[in-house]
């Protein structure tokens, strides 16, 4: 539990680091190439812990005890006396398409290191689950417009898809979208159909990840055997008498199919008796056993403390591994930044016009498990959150708050409107919004990780 706590910090800390300094190194380098001159770059806020002073005009680089954040200080009147013969390099200075080329750089380096990160990610190749439909809930809105298991999703509302990942972002696209989409699959004989969703049903429902269980659609998964391949000492199964190698036959007199079949039988049957026949050896036996009760976010649920035996080349057929040319390569890594980029800012909308759960806001600790968890996966996953993450800063950063990047460059497009800078006043004014609303967004965010953290 520690380690996994330290490792989830770790790449936390490296992905929010990777992602301020190039945030920060745009800002930095364009108002360089602009002829502005730069007092220091920051990482992080507070005590310096490491400061070095470099180049002819001995700009301060600085790593900071507090890394949630960081800055590039320029050369500025409005932030103390500049000498007359540096006048032309102070930001406050320069012409308005330059302080907004400036400011823009941060978020746009933000979107370009996404960019990079997609294109190396479809060049080392994506591991996929083909988008094979399982189980369909009855009475669910999947199978009310008529999807069935085994049918593969080719295609979301003309957009083609390659797995599940894919097709899951597909649809929250078109969430926000009223009227019928078109969802085309593949039956197991190749035959092609269309099924409609009326996705926007599901907006208010959507939390965390639970897309596809609010339309009652479960990915197909191979089924593996119920043979049990280790027992944990002293646990239900063990002092039932059960042994590694055991083929689970039937529970109380209903047959045994696969693994997760008896799992969900004996979840749901905590403290009570279960008459488990088994095959050992070619020999039936019938051993009386009794789950233990386990607390869990859906409340208390039998355990027995048995694990089963995979098969290594287990759901092969389920896989796919998406890889490109890296002249391909890019086309996609720009369309997949430009698609999560679209979708991140109409679910900030529709969480603003009611039409999406809050609960979708994630903040520091939801951010640092899923840093961890994709770093245990493999270099890809971390790649990929970390693509994700610089999009969802590129997009914050540009939306209109004062304090925000995209607050001063709303302001500048006022001035390039109106002739004339905006007025300390009002440029003070809306510092007193913006304040109040990142401290909401953030206290939100902050609400969302206790829950999830208590589930």
């Amino acid at each position: 539990m520690g380690g996994s706590i330290l490792s989830s910090l770790f790449f936390f800390l490296l992905a929010l680091a990777l992602l301020i300094a190039v945030h920060e190194f745009g800002h930095f380098w364009v108002a360089r190439k602009l002829g502005v001159k730069v007092l220091r770059f920051s990482i992080g806020f507070g005590k310096p812990i490491l400061q070095t002073a470099r180049g002819a005009d001995r700009t301060e680089y600085v790593l900071a005890a507090i890394p949630l954040g960081g800055y590039v200080r320029m050369l500025d009147e409005r932030e103390g006396e500049v000498a007359e013969h540096e006048l032309h390099r102070a930001f406050n200075r320069q012409p308005v398409g330059k302080r907004f080329a400036i400011v823009l750089a941060g978020p746009l380096f933000n979107f370009l290191l996404a960019i990079a990160v997609y294109w190396l990610v479809f060049v080392l190749g994506v591991a996929g689950v083909k988008p094979i439909v399982g189980e369909v809930a009855p009475a669910s809105l999947a199978a009310e417009a008529g999807f069935v298991s085994g049918e593969t999703i080719t295609a979301v509302n003309g957009k083609e898809v390659e797995s599940w990942q894919s097709a899951v972002m597909a649809l929250l696209e078109n969430t926000m979208n009223d009227g019928l989409i078109d969802v085309r699959v593949r039956d197991a004989d190749g035959v092609i159909r269309v099924h409609q969703l009326p996705l926007h049903a599901v907006q208010k429902d959507l939390q965390q990840g639970n897309l596809l269980d609010a339309l009652g659609i479960q990915p197909a998964r191979p089924a593996i055997a119920p043979v049990i391949s280790h027992l944990e000492p002293g646990g239900a199964a063990a002092r039932a008498g059960l042994q590694e190698g055991d083929l689970i036959i039937a529970s109380d007199g209903h047959a045994v199919s696969d693994w997760d079949g008896w799992v969900e039988y004996v979840r749901a049957r905590p403290e009570q008796i279960i008459r488990t026949e088994i095959d050992r050896g070619g020999e039936r036996l019938v051993v009386e056993l009794r789950p233990a009760l386990r607390e869990s976010k859906e409340g208390g649920i039998g355990y027995v403390g048995a694990a089963v035996a995979v098969p290594k080349d287990l759901g092969k057929e389920y896989v796919t591994l998406l890889r490109y040319s890296p002249v391909d390569a890019l086309g996609k890594a720009v369309g997949k930044t430009w698609d999560m980029s679209l979708l991140t800012l109409r679910m900030l909308w529709g969480m603003v016009a009611g039409d999406v759960s809050m609960s979708n806001i994630s903040g520091p600790i939801s951010i640092a498990k899923y840093a961890g968890y994709s770093a245990q996966v493999g270099l890809v996953a971390f790649l990929t959150f970390l693509a994700i993450i610089s999009i969802s800063l590129g997009v914050l950063n540009l939306l209109p708050i004062p304090v925000l990047d995209g607050g001063h460059l709303f302001f500048y497009l006022i001035e390039i409107l109106k002739g004339s800078p905006v007025s300390d006043a009002a440029q003070v004014a809306g510092q007193r919004v913006g304040v109040p609303l990142l401290l909401m967004l953030m206290a939100v965010a902050m609400y969302n990780d206790i829950v999830q953290l208590f589930k």
